[in-house]
């Protein structure tokens, strides 16, 4: 979900070429869920391949994946571990919503009602384990690093930045600054449009880079105060948030109460909302699991590797692979300093 915050955040639109060079944390989830409700057929159906296994996620990250190192970003992809336990309820309803969803969308294609099928398709798109893998060992024949995560992958992007192992999170949520990542990259795509979720139309879109000191000079607000506005309009651990209370609303309750968060959660009635104490929401951001010995290393993608997972085991086109692999060996960076080098 995300949190609802986005409106309150000022963004500076940015082109890739000012990314060039830059270690960029990827929210591995995160893109490949983008790619899963979007990629589709007309009807809405996910594209397969002749064994009728979904292959939407391998085509939308080998084609963003080889398209940003050809211009010489140098990403590493960091999937989520195990869930906290605060996220049980928010994925159990996520999973209720997608049962929901799929019903839906069969009732249409028994009817063939495409314009139905379209409707729920994306609704009820899921990553499964064996999709996740995949995403691993394709990234792996490229030769980009992953870090598994020890639970919220965001929050080990995050970490990353913080700690200057990388430049900015790659994300489409602002998740990322409640876990004190200090750059966020959203719209990171070079084609320029982005198709709209549940539709056929697509739109334009462009880069933008969100800093967490521009974002807290402008609102007047500190990190924690940032995490508790969060709390309030509702995050993947407190859906809801407070009925009625959205950012802006948010923001005012946090000018009259300062840090005195006690008597702001006493004024907008917290305990007749929630059991939960509003500190362990806030300890869930600022006590998550991370770790420290990941290794980055980007090697030169491995062609055999690649041909074997996508031709062969889901009949992507011999020519996709050669043309993508020598924009890769043809790209300035690669010729500066050798493939294997430039990423």
């Amino acid at each position: 979900m995300g949190v609802a915050i986005t409106q309150l955040l000022e963004g500076q639109e940015i082109s890739i070429e000012d990314l060039k060079g830059k270690v960029l944390a990827v929210d591995a989830f995160n893109m490949l869920y983008q790619f899963v409700t979007t990629i589709r057929m007309r009807d809405g159906t996910p594209l397969k391949d002749s064994k009728g296994n979904i292959t939407s996620h391998l085509i939308g990250l080998f084609s963003r994946t080889t398209s940003l190192m050809a211009q010489g970003l140098k990403l590493v992809f960091v999937f989520d571990g195990k869930a906290p336990e605060l996220k049980k309820q928010e994925r159990e309803r996520r999973a209720k919503v997608k049962a929901e969803a799929l019903q839906k969308f069969k009732e249409a294609e028994d009817a063939e009602d495409v314009e139905g099928m379209q409707k729920y398709a994306g609704r009820a798109a899921k990553l499964t384990t064996e999709m996740i893998q995949e995403a691993k060992d394709l990234l792996a024949a490229l030769g980009v690093p992953v870090v598994q995560a020890p639970s919220e992958g965001e929050a080990q992007c995050a970490h990353m930045v913080k700690q200057g192992d990388a430049y900015a999170v790659v994300s489409q949520d602002a998740d990322s600054f409640l876990f004190g990542a200090t750059r966020v990259v959203r719209n990171l795509n070079l084609s320029g449009r982005r198709k709209k979720t549940n539709a056929l139309a697509y739109e334009t879109i462009k880069p933008e880079l969100y800093t967490l000191d521009t974002t807290l000079k402008t609102l007047e607000l500190t990190n924690e105060q940032l995490i508790i506005l969060a709390i309030l309009v509702g995050t993947d651990y407190n859906r809801e948030g407070i009925k009625g209370i959205g950012p802006k609303k948010a923001k005012k309750l946090l000018d009259e109460h300062g840090t005195n968060y006690d008597a702001l959660f006493a004024a907008v009635e917290w305990k007749t909302h929630y059991d939960l104490d509003w500190k362990v929401l806030r300890d869930a951001f600022t006590k998550m699991p991370m770790i420290d010995d990941y290794e980055l290393q980007w090697n030169a993608p491995n062609e055999a590797a690649l041909r074997k997972l996508l031709v062969e085991d889901h009949d992507f086109s011999e020519e996709r692979i050669t043309t993508a692999l020598k924009k890769l060996q043809e790209s300035d960076a690669a010729k500066q300093k050798g493939l294997g080098e430039f990423l």
